[in-house]
């Protein structure tokens, strides 16, 4: 069978499981009893093996029937999920990282094979379990039905007939009593599913609705959800309230494709049990005077069907994966649209009088609908950090034994949505945050003691809407940044003079740390002191229209806040004039526009600032920068005041043309020195406008 057309359903899938791994192996070493997270763990294992067996990867497939293996005894109470265990464990998923990684290149799994992992695994299950491993395999089959969780363990097997081995409910019990009464059959059966089934889920579901049609399913071992969810191997079992009798059953199940064997029999109550459930019954109906005489089958479907109905997914799970690619395609479908809008509007001052009631209607109308289709889309394209940030719990771990530091790391904020193309380029720049914050930020065991502190490190980091902007701070409790030392190192290696650091400000001196190749480490480690990091952080995050500063208070620990813009694509923004030419500045960048007289700018080593009320802020003219014709000095100057972080600037502008929703289009490769230019966008009357990079000016 040809699986390559699932291959990307198989790696995304295999990426949820592997991160579910991660996050509850992380929970188990602190909470080794914590029996819902053993399930949730058993159950992504036993996934992630059936998938790699559909898809023909024995590596991935052996390593993860293994870690099942282990995982199956835990849950049993027979193993106690050590530090050791978590471990290698953790040792295990990095090798089906690999794996993964292996397959999405060239389709197949690499050459590692994950013996010495495999190995471990071994040696740890019959050190713990005290025999082999085949008991080991045994202990698992017998536990690997999650219907068995919480039921009494059959003292008879019952081979392929495993629905006779599931425990009846009490409602069960009535219903099958009641099916009695209107003269119904109850038929147990155990559908198989051929192994090289991928979509176990939507056949569970083809098998179900064929049977529904000829009856009515009072229980299903796993449930519904499970069934949906494929968290279940390859059968399942049911009762159905049914006039067919158990070979009918069989046929019209086994006509669905991909089933390969379905056993059934009748279900029947012993005598006593029958009696007991039919008084019940007929109790019932007096106390509620409902009749029964007419014998309709429909009655008992009312009454069983609460038994078989399961709680509405959860809102997590409606979502559909949607390729990149297409969105895009209709972003730049609704970016035409505004050009057109903006033209309509471009071209409106040239109608008559008598006209223009109507064409303004029009406007608003195309107004409000492109306005809609922008924010649908943009609702689409946004994507929860949390799929950046959920892989770091892990990280810190590793690097809190890596460095021999106790640390923890709280995070809030992880719902928190931006759009898909930031989330991509996001997780390098924080990782390297993180991994500084252990590094440099914290302080070792001993230190923290002398000095009073928690023993355990803090890292934190939280993520929160700003307006137009996400900000994510990361932030520790650790020793902060030694001004003075970075002020030396500075001095030390030239990047700046004695005369220079004299005349610098903390914040300006904590500004180095982002100069490239700059560290103040002693020492070279695997995780930090290169001298790389800090600045491809900087270069990164202001590629993606953010901006980062830093914040210290030395003994009491740092923070790195990020802000990024909730998009790329379309933003709102202040259109100016500087001579002939027409630039575009992002409004989430923009403090005020003021109107200021010549002789109000004033002269500062050489350079011009404005005094704005009791603020000195830098000015910035940007004709000479843009290298624009130079105009005649106006009686008033127009000066739009741009922030950054904390930074404040005053840009000189010829004049304002007005607020504008712009859309932004690369410049590609037409202009070499473009670090000032972020982008073009289409005006209404066709003319085309620079979008003007205010980080990389401020």
């Amino acid at each position: 069978m040809d699986v390559s057309q699932y291959l990307e359903i198989f790696i995304d899938e295999t990426r949820e499981h592997l991160q579910s791994l991660n996050e509850h192996l992380l929970v188990l070493e602190k909470e080794p009893e914590n029996e819902a997270t053993i399930n949730e763990i058993f159950r992504a294992a036993h996934s992630l093996k059936g998938m790699a067996g559909t898809m023909g990867y024995k590596k991935m497939q052996r390593l993860t029937h293994d870690m099942e293996n282990v995982f199956s005894e835990i849950r049993n109470g027979q193993m106690k999920a050590t530090s050791r265990l978590v471990d290698v464990l953790f040792k295990g998923l990095d090798v089906l990282e690999e794996f993964l990684v292996n397959i999405q290149t060239d389709g197949t799994e690499g050459k590692t094979d994950g013996q010495e992992i495999i190995s471990d695994l071994n040696k740890i299950l019959e050190s713990g379990l005290g025999k082999d491993d085949s008991s080991a395999s045994d202990a698992k089959d017998s536990a690997s039905t999650p219907a068995d969780k919480g039921e009494d363990k059959p003292s008879k097997d019952y081979g392929k007939y495993k629905f006779k081995s599931l425990s009846i409910d009490e409602h069960e019990k009535k219903a099958i009593a009641k099916a009695k009464l209107l003269n119904l059959n109850v038929i147990g059966l155990t559908v198989y599913i051929q192994e090289y089934c991928v979509l176990k889920g939507a056949r569970a579901y083809m098998i179900n609705r064929s049977l529904e049609e000829h009856g009515e399913i009072i229980k299903l071992s796993p449930s519904a959800q499970d069934l949906e969810d494929e968290k279940y191997d390859y059968d399942y079992s049911a009762f159905v309230v049914t006039k067919e009798t158990p070979q009918q059953i069989i046929n019209n199940a086994i006509s669905v494709s991909e089933v390969k064997e379905v056993v059934a029999d009748y279900i029947n109550l012993e005598e006593k049990e029958l009696e007991k459930y039919l008084n019940i019954i007929k109790n019932e109906e007096k106390q509620s005077a409902l009749s029964m005489t007419s014998g309709d089958s429909g009655d008992l479907k009312a009454k069983t069907a609460p038994s078989r109905k399961q709680p509405s997914k959860p809102i997590a799970n409606r979502s559909v994966r949607v390729d990149i690619e297409k969105l895009d395609v209709l972003m730049n479908l609704v970016s035409e649209l505004i050009i057109a809008k903006n033209s309509l509007v471009s071209s409106s001052s040239s109608l008559h009088d008598q006209l223009e009631i109507a064409f303004y209607d029009q406007i608003e109308y195309l107004e409000r609908v492109t306005t809609n289709l922008h924010e649908s889309v943009m609702k689409v394209r946004m994507v929860p950090i949390e799929n950046v940030v959920n892989r770091f719990p892990r990280m810190i771990r590793d690097l809190s034994k890596k460095l021999n530091k106790k640390m923890e790391l709280y995070m809030t904020g992880e719902e928190t949505e931006l759009d898909r193309t930031v989330i991509d380029e996001i997780g390098d720049p924080l990782m390297h945050l993180l991994r500084n914050a252990a590094d440099h930020g914290l302080e070792s065991n001993e230190e923290r003691k002398n000095q009073g502190k928690n023993p355990v490190g803090s890292i934190y980091l939280d993520a929160y809407q700003d307006g137009n902007n996400v900000v994510i701070e990361v932030s520790d409790d650790g020793k902060g940044i030694d001004v003075e030392k970075i002020k030396r190192k500075a001095i030390d290696r030239g990047t700046i003079t004695e005369e220079q650091a004299s005349r610098m400000t903390d914040k300006e001196i904590i500004n180095i740390l982002f100069m490239p190749s700059f560290s103040t480490s002693d020492k070279v480690t695997d995780v930090s002191g290169r001298g790389v990091g800090l600045d491809v952080v900087k270069t990164k995050i202001e590629a993606l229209g953010g901006d980062i500063e830093a914040k210290t208070k030395l003994g009491q620990g740092s923070n790195f806040i990020i802000s990024l813009p909730l998009t790329l694509a379309i933003i709102q923004s202040l259109m100016v004039q500087i001579s002939t030419e027409k630039y575009a500045l992002p409004l989430g960048n923009i403090q005020t526009v003021e109107n200021v007289t010549p002789d109000e700018i004033k002269m500062i080593q050489g350079k011009e600032v404005l005094n704005l009320r009791g603020n000195v802020i830098p000015v910035i003219r940007l004709g000479e920068i843009l290298d624009c014709e130079k105009s005649q000095e106006a009686e008033e100057l127009v000066i739009v005041v741009i922030k950054k972080g904390e930074r404040l600037a005053g840009f000189v502008v010829d004049d304002l043309i007005g607020q504008q929703e712009i859309v932004i289009k690369s410049i590609g490769k037409y202009i070499d020195n473009h670090k000032i230019i972020s982008g073009a966008t289409i005006l209404g009357n066709g003319e085309v406008a620079l979008i003007l990079d205010v980080n990389s000016l401020v």
